[in-house]
């Protein structure tokens, strides 16, 4: 991290200002050999100057530009953002000035991690400022903002301090046995111990599924045979004609995808393909995106036609249904036709001609994932998978040292899984980390970020 990088960190385009930024040892002796105006290595700190970009005797662009000096910066190093006219041509201009005069282009998501390695966020922070480049609801915004102020970082760290402490008391039982003066461990200690670490954990896990679906959203996948009105259910939830409805069978051959915002989350809908026998190679291909789709879905509508008695095909997906899936029976306007137990607890009929029942499917889809439980004043859920993945690895590692207690393992050997617990909450934070994964961490940020 000795060179100095620079990138644009405005979209591209036609705009009043677009911004490019500078971080690095030489960031403002660069920034000051293409600027004429005040000399910008003598003027103050967090400072903004006015003056001109400049190719030689060629003026580029009016500019105000921005230096901000180490530490006290995003990235920990001399940083200077030129706030130049908006505009692909001026912007571009300017950043190839800057890499000629010895800056090198910034990797996606570089100053972020440049913030991160140099210390000035943790691994968590430094993931919320991409969700919250990304937030598309109110509530993912607000979660991701309490993530950039410290407020998870800080709840994990107090758990590990904990933690931390019970592993300093067993170490001097096992170093210094002889002094009188200290608590002796005993294992019925430890299991007390465990047990509220474990409850702590758990409610930590269970809450975090809440910060998944605030970040992630639901993908929901609206399956069924060809021609019972998966499009128009689509189109219903949309509130605009998104798929193209006919009464053609296999009109969807491709998967027809839209967002819907319900009570603070996002819905990602996919409408897939009718899944038949089909001979014709472009539906074959619809119908496995289809399966696709259901395998990674949160939630699954499997669509049925009240107008018709249950097929081979409708049979065939209601025995393959997942758990987290719910039967809509289409066109309860027309006449009743189809033979199938009405009091299952996921079945919801509806229709699409005056919307009746579309109401009493949204909140059943609510109750499933209990969107109104979740508390809109906590906003320190763990929020992706890999946090949560870290965190039931350290639950798993628990259950591990509940069943060694029982079969009275020796303390010493107990001691070493409590800290595979402080460890495992130590790489959320991202204390200990591999390089590879920091890199493959950042390079899902957009450049200049």
């Amino acid at each position: 991290m000795n060179d100095t990088i620079a990138a644009i960190s405005t979209s591209l385009g036609v705009g009043a200002i677009s911004i490019v930024r500078m971080s690095g040892k030489q960031a403002i002796d660069i920034a000051n050999s293409v600027f004429k105006g005040n000399k910008l290595n003598n003027v103050a700190s967090h400072s903004i100057t006015y003056g001109h970009i400049v190719d030689q005797d060629e003026v580029i662009d009016e500019v105000l530009v921005s230096v901000m000096r180490a530490p006290k910066t995003f990235t920990c190093e001399d940083v200077v953002e030129i706030n130049c006219h908006g505009g692909i041509a001026t912007t571009n201009k300017i950043l190839e000035l800057l890499l000629l005069k010895g800056a090198r282009l910034a990797e996606p998501g570089e100053f972020t991690k440049r913030a991160f390695l140099n210390g000035r966020i943790d691994l968590v922070e430094a993931e919320s400022v991409m969700d919250l480049i990304n937030a598309k609801t109110e509530q993912s915004r607000k979660l991701s903002i309490n993530h950039l102020s410290g407020k998870l970082s800080n709840n994990i760290k107090a758990f590990r301090q904990k933690i931390l402490e019970l592993l300093a008391n067993i170490e001097v039982n096992i170093d210094y046995p002889e002094y009188e003066d200290i608590e002796v461990i005993t294992n019925q200690n430890i299991k007390n111990e465990i047990t509220n670490i474990r409850k702590e954990l758990k409610e930590i896990i269970e809450k975090s599924e809440n910060g998944k679906v605030i970040s992630q959203g639901i993908k929901v996948a609206i399956i069924g045979r060809p021609n019972v009105g998966k499009s128009s259910i689509l189109n219903s939830f949309l509130e605009e004609d998104k798929a193209i409805v006919t009464d053609i069978a296999g009109t969807t051959r491709d998967i027809v995808e839209g967002e819907v915002n319900i009570d603070g989350v996002l819905f990602h809908f996919i409408d897939t393909a009718g899944i038949r026998e089909a001979n014709d190679l472009v539906e074959k291909l619809g119908i496995e995106k289809s399966k696709e789709a259901i395998n990674s879905a949160d939630l699954v509508l499997l669509v049925l036609n009240n107008n018709e008695k249950l097929t081979k095909e409708d049979l065939n997906l209601m025995a393959e249904l997942p758990e987290n899936a719910i039967i809509v029976v289409n066109k309860n306007d027309l006449e009743s036709k189809i033979d199938i137990d009405t009091n299952q607890k996921n079945i919801v009929f509806v229709n699409t001609v005056n919307a009746d029942g579309i109401d009493e499917l949204k909140n059943k889809i609510k109750v499933m994932f209990n969107i109104d439980q979740i508390n809109s004043g906590d906003y320190t859920y763990l929020s992706n998978v890999r946090q949560i993945a870290l965190a039931k690895e350290a639950y798993s590692i628990i259950e591990d040292i509940e069943q060694g207690l029982a079969n009275d393992v020796p303390i010493d050997l107990i001691e070493i899984d409590i800290k595979r617990i402080w460890e495992k909450l130590g790489e959320i934070l991202g204390e200990n980390y591999s390089s590879e994964l920091i890199d493959q961490l950042f390079k899902q940020f957009c450049l200049g970020k």
